[in-house]
C-alpha cells in the first residue's frame, strides 16, 4: 500500500470533486499529484412531473451525502483509514436549468434541468433583445417564462440559482457560481469576467421593473478559477457525512458546470483547443480565438473557468436511446438462458458498430428521449425507420443508433467550421460513449471530421475535473493552462483515431437521411401521446 497517499489523507491533504450528471452522483478523492484515489457513487435519475423534468431537493441532498458516504468507505477500505479532513473541494453539475428561491431559502417553483425545451419563444426574444445567443435551457430564458406569464412567487423571489451554485451554497452558505456556470445563466462579459451589463440594463428595464429586484439582486456572484466560493460549514459537513466525522473549514472553488469540468478533464481550456462530453446529452466545445460574427441558435457561447470564450454545441440526447435498446437485447439473451455481464454486452454491440455499412444500410432512428432544441424539436419520441429493401443487419442498427446520436450537435459544427471558420486542433472526448475502446472514438471523429482523442484519465469525467479546480486553489500563481500542462497532464496517457474517409462520407449520407426524415419524427411527437 502506498504510504505517502496514505499520510495525504491523514493529514487532510487530498481533494474532493463532487459532480451531479444526469444519472449518476460521483465523488472523487484526489492526492497531491492530482490522480484519483477512491471514488463514490449515488444513481439517480430524473421525473418528468406535469410536463417539466426535475429532481426534488430531496433527491439533491440524499444523493450529495450518498455519493459522499459511497467515497468515505471506499478510503476505508482501501487504505484502512477514516477521511475527516480535506484540503479543498469543489461542486459542479449539469449546466443551465433554473432554480428560484425566497429568502428564507424555500424552492419557489419545480427546479426545470437543462432538459426542459419550453421556452422557445422567450429565448428567441432574448437572443433578439441582447444581440446573443440565449438557449432555451438558460436561467434567463426560464425566469423570462415566468415573468411573463405572472407567476405569483416572483414577488417572494430574492435568489436563482444553477444547480451547482445551489450546492454549493448548502455548503458554505454563500451565493456563488464560477464564471463558466454562470455563462449559461445570462451573457457574460468575457473583459469585466462578470454579467454583461448592456444586457443586464435591458432585462431589468424590459421586464424587470415592475419588482422589487434586478439581475444582480437575485444571481450568484461570478467567480473566476482560482478565487474562492466560500468555506465548508458544519452545517455542511454534516450534510456530506451523516456519520459526523468530516471536518468543516475547507475552501470550496467556484461551482461549475460540467461544460467547464469536461474542459478540465481534457485538457481543453486554451485557444484552438476542443472536447466533447457524450452521455445522456452530448455537447462539444471549442475554444475561440475570437468572437463569433453573430448570434446562432445552434450554437451556446460559454466560457471556460478562467474566463476564455467557448462555442458549444448542445445536444440534449446521445446515449439514452441506444442504452434502451442495449437493455432490450440484455434481456433477450437473458430469456435465451445465458448470463452477460452489462460491459460485455455494450463491449460486443458496439463493436459491431464497426461493421456496418459506412451510411448505416439505408437505416434511420431517432434517439429523441426528450425534446430537442437544434432541430425544433419541445417533446421526443425515439424512433426506427427504414426503408423495406435497407440493410437491416444488427451491425447497421448499432451503427445507426451511434451515429443518430450526434446529428442534432453536428449541425452546430458545421455552422463553427464553415460559417464562423473557425479552428480545431484536436477533440478531446469523454463519457460514456467513449468506454468501448476505440469505438466511441472512431464514429465521433467521422461526425466532427477531426481527429478524436481520449485520455486515459477521461473515464474519471466531470468528478475529477471538480476536483482538479479545487487543487488548483494552490496553484492560482498559474495560468489555467500552464497548471493543467504542468501539474496534471505532462505525462498523461491518450489514444487518438483520426477520422476514415469512408466515415467521414457515410455520416454526411446519413446526416442527410436524418434531416429529410425529421418529419417523421414530428409526426410522432404530433400523434403519439400519453394514453
Amino acid at each position: 500500500m502506498d504510504e505517502r497517499i496514505k499520510k495525504e489523507i491523514a493529514d487532510g491533504q487530498c481533494v474532493i470533486g463532487i459532480e451531479f450528471g444526469s444519472t449518476r452522483i460521483k465523488a472523487v478523492l484526489i492526492d497531491s499529484l492530482c490522480n484519483p484515489i477512491a471514488s463514490g457513487a449515488y444513481d439517480w435519475e430524473n421525473r418528468n412531473e406535469d410536463g417539466v423534468w426535475t429532481y426534488s431537493i430531496e433527491d439533491i441532498k440524499k444523493g450529495l451525502c450518498a455519493s459522499y458516504m459511497d467515497l468515505k468507505e471506499d478510503v476505508r477500505k482501501e487504505y484502512g483509514l477514516t477521511l475527516k479532513r480535506i484540503r479543498a473541494m469543489g461542486v459542479s453539475a449539469m449546466m443551465h436549468g433554473y432554480m428560484a428561491f425566497d429568502s428564507c431559502g424555500n424552492l419557489l417553483t419545480p427546479f426545470r434541468t437543462w432538459r426542459n425545451n419550453i421556452t422557445e419563444a422567450e429565448s428567441e426574444e432574448l437572443t433578439a433583445l441582447f444581440g446573443y445567443p440565449i438557449a432555451q435551457r438558460w436561467t434567463v430564458s426560464h425566469l423570462l417564462k415566468d415573468i411573463k406569464e405572472k407567476k405569483p412567487y416572483l414577488d417572494k423571489l430574492a435568489h436563482v440559482s444553477t444547480l451547482a451554485s445551489y450546492v454549493n451554497k448548502l455548503l458554505t452558505g454563500e451565493k456563488t457560481i464560477g464564471i463558466g456556470d454562470a455563462s449559461g445563466m445570462f451573457p457574460i462579459d468575457t473583459e469585466t469576467k462578470d454579467y454583461m451589463d448592456s444586457a443586464v440594463s435591458l432585462f431589468d428595464s424590459s421586464y424587470a421593473s415592475e419588482y422589487p429586484w434586478g439581475i444582480r439582486d437575485i444571481f450568484p456572484e461570478v467567480l473566476l478559477a482560482g478565487e474562492t466560493a466560500g468555506y465548508l460549514t458544519a452545517e455542511g459537513a454534516m450534510l456530506l457525512d451523516s456519520e459526523g466525522d468530516l471536518e468543516p473549514g475547507c475552501p470550496l472553488c467556484p461551482p461549475e458546470g460540467d461544460a467547464e469540468t469536461g474542459m478540465m478533464a481534457t485538457n481543453s481550456v486554451a485557444a484552438r483547443t476542443g472536447n466533447v462530453s457524450a452521455g445522456t446529452s452530448v455537447f462539444a466545445m471549442v475554444v475561440l480565438e475570437k468572437p463569433l460574427s453573430k448570434a446562432y441558435s445552434s450554437l451556446d457561447i460559454v466560457t471556460t473557468p478562467d474566463g476564455r470564450l467557448v462555442a458549444m454545441s448542445h445536444s440534449n440526447n446521445c446515449t439514452g436511446s441506444y442504452d434502451a435498446w442495449f437493455s432490450l437485447f440484455g434481456e433477450v439473451v437473458e430469456a435465451l438462458g445465458f448470463d452477460v455481464k452489462k460491459p460485455v454486452l455494450y463491449d460486443t454491440l458496439l463493436a459491431k458498430a464497426l461493421e456496418g455499412d459506412p451510411d448505416c444500410g439505408g437505416l434511420l432512428s431517432y434517439g429523441y428521449i426528450s425534446g430537442e432544441h437544434i432541430t425544433g424539436f419541445s417533446e421526443g419520441r425515439p424512433l426506427v425507420a427504414r426503408h423495406p429493401d435497407a440493410h437491416f443487419t444488427l451491425a447497421n442498427f448499432v451503427r445507426a443508433e451511434l451515429f443518430t446520436s450526434l446529428c442534432a450537435m453536428r449541425t452546430g459544427l458545421d455552422i463553427l467550421f464553415e460559417k464562423e471558420g473557425a479552428s480545431l486542433d484536436m477533440l478531446s472526448g469523454h463519457g460514456g460513449f467513449f468506454k468501448t475502446a476505440t469505438v466511441g472514438q472512431r464514429i465521433m471523429a467521422a461526425a466532427a471530421k477531426t481527429p478524436c482523442r481520449v485520455l486515459k484519465t477521461a473515464g474519471e469525467g466531470g468528478a475529477w475535473g471538480i476536483a482538479l479546480l479545487a487543487d488548483y486553489l494552490s496553484h492560482k500563481e498559474m495560468a489555467l493552462p500552464d497548471y493543467l500542462d504542468t501539474c496534471v497532464f505532462a505525462s498523461a496517457e491518450s489514444s487518438i483515431v483520426s477520422p476514415l474517409p469512408e466515415d467521414m462520407e457515410g455520416f454526411d449520407e446519413f446526416l442527410r437521411r436524418y434531416q429529410k426524415g425529421l418529419a417523421i419524427e414530428r409526426a410522432a411527437v404530433e400523434n403519439l401521446g400519453k394514453e
